[in-house]
């Protein structure tokens, strides 16, 4: 059970002691799972949360015609979460579906209290990822706010060109806010240019 990568993402975001992270990350557990199975449900409580070491997961819900809205695309290394549902024991307002094979760790809600109430590090650590939570999803509602579908679509190929290799484009069309065929136009558009 090589913890290399989870241990990595603490110290790519933070300065903390090896021993440290050894601490946190003592509890955590490895489970795989294939393409398209659900991490989390909606409506599901969360009792569990994922750090996602290799793969793609997508969060979505289903809008009234019932058509899937994708609101986010995890690339690993990430955690991926309902972390309301998580740290308030609430039912999930959305569901996480992987997209592609994928590598997870996880940990349960005891452990995490625990180590917020024993490891002042950790409680830092904590802080910082739900600021930096926090501004992605505020980037992303101004983005859908105030950009068109062209500007959204090239600002997601440079800060992530590989979800186009792994993420169906039925998928991303979807986290984009536009139809498939709205996709297509702009690709076709894009590589004219």
């Amino acid at each position: 059970m090589n913890k290399s990568s989870i241990n990595h993402y603490f110290h790519s975001l933070f300065d903390i002691e090896e021993q440290v992270v050894g601490k946190i990350t003592e509890t955590f557990s490895p489970f795989e799972l294939k393409a398209n199975e659900i991490v989390l449900n909606k409506d599901e409580v969360s009792t569990k949360t994922f750090f996602l070491e290799k793969g793609y997961v997508r969060s979505f819900i289903l809008n009234e015609d019932n058509e899937e809205i994708t609101t986010n695309i995890y690339v690993a290394p990430c955690f991926v979460n309902d972390f309301l549902s998580f740290f308030r024991q609430q039912p999930a307002k959305e569901t996480y579906q992987t997209i592609t094979e994928c590598s997870f760790w996880e940990t349960g809600l005891e452990n995490v209290q625990h180590n917020f109430h024993n490891i002042p590090e950790f409680r830092e650590f904590s802080r910082l990822l739900f600021v930096l939570n926090y501004y992605s999803i505020h980037d992303r509602l101004i983005e859908m706010a105030s950009q068109k579908a062209s500007t959204r679509y090239s600002n997601l190929m440079k800060k992530h060109p590989d979800i186009f290799q792994y993420v169906p484009l039925k998928v991303i069309a979807s986290y984009l806010g536009i139809k498939d065929s709205s996709l297509s136009r702009i690709r076709r558009d894009i590589h004219k240019m």
